[in-house]
């Protein structure tokens, strides 16, 4: 039985909010340094001089005076305003900004599934803006997904952090749960899958399978791991999860069309997966279908090899805005590398 880290009550927003802080001081209590670095990276990107660890000096000079050591830490705060929707509204939060005080480094920071309108997103900075003319320092309104958060803690964190990698999981899979997660910009993004002994039949056959309750981020592209590098791609064009009933095989589509040609796929990775040792009809799985699995050689080149699942933004990966078809991101890739 899987152990949940943050609880289920999805339809109340102060659930949504006690699980992000839950997550962040999840992140504090593991790593502090990696916590500051999302701090820098993410949260307060917005002031170049931003950081947030103490500081031990010694000597330091005040005006004529000489104390032998000091330890400080400037001060910040940041304020989240958590919506299961694009519902905030510029005069509620400028009633937020009585939370701010002194000091140094203020964010108020918007946090819902999709991002926030961009006429109400001006109509806040345009409020902010004047509120900051009377200020001694300014606050800063960040504006954030729930996705993207969880893609900024995965982007601090090491793939052998394992602890905060379970932590991180639950967190997505409550996201995804709870409608927290939209997939309005799945088109963007790979989903890296380990794939060992059975690559081969996974090419030759434009498919791959996975445990149906392992729950994932929206993605359009699928790639295939081997041996330090990325070894195909392809496009999703079906996702299929299959149930062992006493009636037969129970087939239900997520994505695409259930074809008999899709279900004699199926029943031929169930048998080959049986020279590997795999029961695929011991417990719900989840068949995807890619129109075509292109070869490739995306090379990681930290030690050792990947432990798990990789989403790549691959806009961000190309350096591109528009994706290209997928035998070109296939060459492509060739000649990028990652951590």
């Amino acid at each position: 039985m899987k152990v949940h880290y943050f609880q289920r009550y999805y339809e109340k927003e102060n659930v949504a909010t006690a699980n992000t802080m839950l997550l962040l001081s999840r992140l504090y209590s593991y790593s502090t340094q990696k916590f500051f670095n999302l701090l820098k990276s993410e949260l307060f990107f917005q002031f170049a001089d931003f950081e947030p660890e103490t500081a031990f000096e010694m000597q330091k000079k005040w005006g004529d005076a000489v104390p032998d050591a000091e330890i400080s830490q400037p001060s910040f705060k940041l304020v989240i305003e958590t919506k299961r929707s694009d519902w905030f509204h510029a005069d509620q939060l400028m009633r937020h900004l009585a939370a701010f005080h002194d000091e140094r480094y203020k964010v108020l920071m918007t946090l819902a599934p999709v991002p926030m309108n961009p006429n109400k997103k001006a109509e806040t900075e345009h409020q902010l803006e004047t509120y900051n003319a009377s200020q001694k320092y300014p606050v800063r309104h960040l504006n954030l997904t729930f996705d993207r958060l969880a893609s900024a803690v995965q982007d601090v964190i090491d793939e052998r952090d394992y602890e905060m990698q379970e932590v991180l999981a639950d967190y997505r899979d409550y996201c995804n749960e709870a409608g927290l997660i939209a997939n309005y910009d799945a088109w963007k993004y790979l989903r890296m899958q380990l794939a060992g002994d059975t690559i081969a039949f996974n090419i030759k056959e434009n498919l791959y399978y996975d445990n149906a309750f392992r729950h994932f981020r929206p993605h359009k592209y699928l790639g295939l791991y081997r041996k330090k590098a990325v070894r195909a791609i392809g496009k999703l064009c079906a996702m299929i999860t299959t149930e062992d009933t006493p009636q037969g095989i129970h087939y239900h589509s997520e994505l695409g069309e259930l074809t008999e040609e899709r279900k004699a796929k199926i029943l031929l990775a169930i048998e080959d997966g049986k020279q590997y040792g795999y029961e695929l009809l011991s417990q719900k799985q989840r068949f995807f279908f890619v129109e075509q699995f292109y070869e490739t050689d995306f090379r990681k080149t930290s030690p050792g090899p990947s432990m798990g699942t990789r989403i790549f933004d691959l806009t961000a990966v190309l350096g591109v805005e528009k994706l290209p078809d997928v035998q070109t991101i296939a060459g492509l890739l060739k000649e990028k590398t990652w951590n």
